[in-house]
C-alpha cells in the first residue's frame, strides 16, 4: 500500500482527479449503504441536483490525498491557485487575535491548514488512522508550523493553548463527536449529533473563520475560501452550536457538489439517547 500511495503521489493532479471520479462512481454503485447515505443526505438538504457531481467529487477527494500527504508542504501550497477572504486573516493578525478555522468536509479540507502553516503556526485536531503505515505517511511532509493534536482531551487542551497564544487552531466542525461530546441540533432540518467543541473554543474571543478549498476543474488546483461568521456567536451553548450549524449549511450551499454527502452525518454514538424532539436520527424521506 505504501508503494501505491507513493506512485499516486507522483501522478499529475488532473489524472488523479479523473481516476478519482471513476472510483467515486464505482464505490457508489458497489456499496448500498454508501449509496443510501448519499441519496438521503442530498435529499434532506434539498441538493438532489448536486448528487451526480458529488459522487465524482467524493472520489476525487480520496485520490488527491496521496499528493496532499506525501508531497512537501511547499509543493502542496503551490496547488492553491486563488484565495478569497485572506484580509480576514491579516485583520486578526493586526488585532493580535487567535484564529479558529472551521473547515467542514467540503472540497479539499486537508489543504487549508497547510496553506496557513506556510506562514504562521496552526494546531489542528487530528484523529490518527489505526494503520501505523498510514499514520506515518500522513504525518510526514508537514512543516514545523503545522502541529497535530490528538482527538482527545489532551488535544483539546493543545488547541486552547494555541488560541491563548494568539495562534491558529483548526477543526472539522461537522465530524460526529463521541458520546457526551455533542448535542442534538438541526443540520439541514434534521437532528444531527453535533460537537460543542467549536462553540466552546470560540468563547475566548478568537476570530472564527469558515474555510474550505474548492477543487477547480481539470485539476487546475484549488480556490481557498475564507468567510467570517454572518453574526457574532451569542446565547446559550445550544444556541451557539445551532448557529454554527446554520453557518455550515450556508457554506455547503456555496459548493454543494463538493460536500462529502456520503459521510454518515446523522449517526448517533452508541448508547446516545434520541433527540429531544422524539424523532429518531435515522428518520428521513428519500427523494427518488
Amino acid at each position: 500500500m505504501v508503494f501505491l500511495f507513493r506512485f499516486l503521489a507522483g501522478l499529475p493532479l488532473p489524472l488523479l482527479h479523473n481516476l478519482g471520479a471513476l472510483a467515486g462512481w464505482l464505490v457508489y454503485l458497489a456499496s448500498p449503504t454508501y449509496r443510501r447515505h448519499l441519496r438521503e443526505n442530498t435529499a434532506q438538504a434539498g441538493q438532489g441536483a448536486a448528487r451526480r457531481a458529488a459522487i465524482a467529487e467524493a472520489g476525487k477527494s480520496l485520490f488527491e490525498l496521496p499528493k496532499i500527504w506525501l508531497r512537501t508542504q511547499s509543493e502542496v501550497v503551490e496547488r492553491v491557485a486563488r484565495v478569497s477572504g485572506w484580509d480576514l486573516v491579516t485583520a486578526a493578525w493586526r488585532d493580535n487575535r487567535g484564529i479558529l478555522f472551521l473547515t467542514p468536509h467540503l472540497g479539499c479540507f486537508e489543504i487549508a491548514a497547510q496553506y496557513y502553516a506556510e506562514q504562521m503556526p496552526i494546531t489542528v485536531l487530528y484523529r490518527p488512522p489505526r494503520q501505523s503505515w498510514l499514520r506515518q505517511l500522513i504525518e510526514r511532509g508537514r512543516g514545523a508550523n503545522l502541529r497535530l493534536a490528538p482527538a482527545n482531551n489532551s488535544g483539546v487542551r493543545l488547541l486552547m493553548k494555541a488560541l491563548r497564544r494568539r495562534e491558529a487552531a483548526g477543526i472539522l466542525p461537522d465530524q460526529v463527536p463521541g458520546l457526551g461530546e455533542g448535542i442534538w441540533t438541526p443540520f439541514f432540518g434534521r437532528p444531527a449529533y453535533t460537537m460543542t467543541l467549536a462553540a466552546r473554543l470560540a468563547e475566548g474571543g478568537s476570530t472564527v473563520l469558515m474555510a474550505y478549498a474548492e477543487r477547480l476543474a481539470y485539476g487546475a488546483g484549488y480556490h481557498l475560501h475564507l468567510h467570517a461568521l454572518s453574526a457574532p456567536l451569542k446565547g446559550t451553548l445550544a444556541e451557539r452550536v445551532a448557529q454554527l450549524n446554520r453557518e455550515l449549511e450556508a457554506l455547503v450551499r456555496e459548493c454543494p457538489e463538493q460536500y462529502l454527502w456520503g459521510y454518515n452525518r446523522y449517526k448517533a454514538p452508541a448508547g446516545n439517547p434520541a433527540p429531544a424532539d422524539g424523532s429518531r436520527p435515522g428518520d428521513v424521506g428519500v427523494a427518488s
